[in-house]
């Protein structure tokens, strides 16, 4: 098993039991050995459950950066980045919903996570083509997490087979952004007027932002 399948291996194996019990009560080295995983091995590579969060986090923009294009307009590369990476968070739903329960509950979680999808909105925006860097691209990342979260809130009560809700609130929220943009003369990607904006205190998310992954 190579390392790329080992780390998904656990990552599933932790979510499922995640999904079956709670993220606070579930256990890295019960969930890997319920999985016949490696214990030494998973110790090498996940010290901590945070560790899978991160990998899980790695493993949702890797889908939805592969295949991505810079032509074509702008908000139909971003919904399909953030689409791409919902459907990995659709494969590991139940696992996925107890950690954003949790997060609620714990400010530190909270914060850890919303550090995180920071993070991935920039390599979103990069893979689409959209530049990051510098003040405008602080700002876009900024209006693609507010997008994302928005359309997290639709995820979480969307049952369908489809993602119809989720697709119909990110294509919205998109939507918005770009208005936004266009009528502040800025980039491609803007916050939703009636998203919650990310909060910034000394240069990191405050832990009252919305988690997500």
């Amino acid at each position: 098993m190579t390392d790329s399948e080992f780390d998904a291996a656990v990552v599933s194996a932790v979510f499922t039991e995640a999904g079956l019990r709670g993220w606070r009560r579930t256990s890295l080295v019960e969930a890997a050995r319920g999985a016949g995983l490696d214990l030494a091995r998973t110790r090498q590579r996940f010290p901590s459950k945070l560790f899978v969060l991160m990998r899980f986090g790695s493993m949702a923009d890797q889908a939805a950066l592969t295949g991505t294009s810079t032509e074509g307009p702008v908000k139909d590369r971003l919904f399909d980045i953030l689409m791409r990476r919902f459907d990995v968070l659709q494969a590991h739903r139940a696992g996925v919903l107890a950690v954003l329960d949790a997060a609620a509950m714990d400010p530190l979680l909270g914060l850890f996570l919303a550090r995180l999808s920071l993070r991935s909105m920039e390599w979103l925006l990069e893979g689409a083509g959209i530049s990051a860097g510098g003040l405008r691209g602080r700002l876009r990342v900024k209006g693609l997490l507010g997008v994302w979260l928005w359309s997290v809130r639709a995820w979480r009560a969307d049952d369908s087979a489809d993602l119809a809700a989720t697709m119909t609130a990110t294509d919205k929220a998109l939507d918005r952004a770009g208005e936004l943009a266009r009528s502040l003369g800025d980039g491609p990607v803007a916050l939703p007027e009636d998203a919650a904006e990310p909060k910034f205190e000394g240069g990191a998310l405050s832990p009252t932002d919305d988690p997500s992954i």
